[in-house]
């Protein structure tokens, strides 16, 4: 079975590295246009947007930092100006934030936490719906992780927005589904980027963290990518309102697997 999406618009944010540019890729590689949002780093998104084309995709990258609502509009104007408005969004952008006990976090930073991951993820979803109920088709991915579920000490704020990303997919799913638009999330587990490197390249704590991993490894991006593409495709055209788990069974809490 061949997944395609030609003719398809996409936009994933948070895309020139990591889980969000492997996302771009897969989508491109599919026969998506696929618009590359970033926050900073210009060079990265550039590079990103040369990986695609190179390999024969069509992408062009816009900036915009999604927890600022202005910022959201103007990109997704750029966005319907150069192509059309998007049929794909996968809501990628993200941060964890600075590990603290929750009477000890900085409240500021806190917020921001929230702001970038739930609302700006609401922020994007808003836009993207404007265009996809009035042509009745479309689809939103929205990018939580395993700790929509699994509490994660010093990480409140992370663990609060995803879990509530989740919920806020299940609501726009229940909206959009009569406008025959889906909205679904996936939830990634450990996943080896180059963010989490201080992790996998130490023995020691890749090996704690194998150990909470069913399937014994870290997830590749190229995993969480192929996934999105599956269900943005056709072939996933009865799936909304859900999560899809991406995690090799850390959901499945293997500590129990030799007792209570």
């Amino acid at each position: 079975m061949e997944i395609r999406l030609d003719n398809k618009v996409a936009l994933v944010t948070g895309a020139s590295s990591g889980i969000g540019l492997a996302i771009a890729q897969a989508l491109a590689a599919c026969g998506a246009k696929v618009c590359i949002n970033y926050r900073a780093d210009a060079a990265e998104a550039a590079r990103a947007v040369d990986a695609i084309t190179s390999a024969g995709g069509s992408a062009f990258a816009v900036q915009a930092d999604v927890s600022d609502q202005a910022q959201v509009s103007a990109m997704f104007a750029q966005l319907e100006s150069r192509w059309v408005k998007a049929d794909i969004l996968v809501n990628c952008a993200g941060t964890d934030g600075k590990a603290a006990l929750s009477w000890e976090a900085d409240a500021a930073e806190w917020k921001k936490v929230i702001e970038v991951n739930l609302f700006g993820a609401f922020y994007c979803a808003q836009q993207a719906l404007l265009g996809m109920t009035k042509k009745k088709s479309g689809v939103i991915v929205n990018i939580t992780s395993v700790h929509e579920t699994i509490a994660w000490t010093g990480y409140s704020a992370y663990t609060s927005s995803k879990a509530a990303l989740s919920m806020l997919t299940k609501t726009l799913a229940q909206e959009a589904a009569p406008f025959g638009v889906r909205v679904l999330a996936v939830a990634p587990g450990a996943i080896q980027t180059d963010i989490n490197k201080a992790v996998w390249s130490n023995p020691a704590s890749l090996h704690d963290l194998q150990h909470k991993i069913p399937l014994a490894r870290m997830g590749q991006t190229r995993e969480i990518a192929d996934m999105v593409a599956v269900l943005v495709s056709d072939t996933g055209s009865y799936i909304t309102g859900t999560t899809v788990f991406i995690d090799g069974g850390m959901t499945d809490y293997p500590d129990f697997a030799q007792g209570g």
